[in-house]
């Protein structure tokens, strides 16, 4: 079953970029796979983190993006972190800014996502 995980808010504190969630899960469990998607219908970017072979998506919804993009600029590490714990996103930096570049005058994630994202990482 895939599992999302919803990201309500962002910010940078200790040279890292954290993102919160307040799902009921246990982060230290996941395993950072290193790859993300784009859900261009919700506006949103989407790591995937895997448990006992079932992939959980993490939503990084625009609503955060400005912070992602303060994060991005940085060079900071990533984590996501609840109540319970934290995970590393690996490999986060590089598959963002690779998305983002692919996504940059494409039309084909739809225009809504185009200007979001052009808009938000400049």
């Amino acid at each position: 079953m895939k599992q999302k995980i919803h990201i309500k808010s962002a910010e940078i504190k200790n040279q890292e970029l954290v993102l919160f969630t307040d799902e009921p899960v246990h982060l230290h469990s996941l395993i950072s796979t290193g790859q993300m998607l784009v859900d261009s219908d919700h506006l949103s970017f989407i790591y995937i983190a895997e448990l006992d072979g079932e992939y959980n998506y993490v939503n990084i919804p625009k609503e955060v993006w400005h912070v992602v993009n303060n994060g991005l600029k940085s060079g900071y590490e990533v984590y996501v972190e609840n109540q319970d714990g934290r995970l590393h996103l690996q490999s986060f930096i590089e598959e963002m800014n690779y998305l983002i570049e692919n996504i940059k005058g494409n039309t084909n994630y739809g225009e809504e996502m185009v200007e979001k994202v052009e808009n938000t990482f400049n």
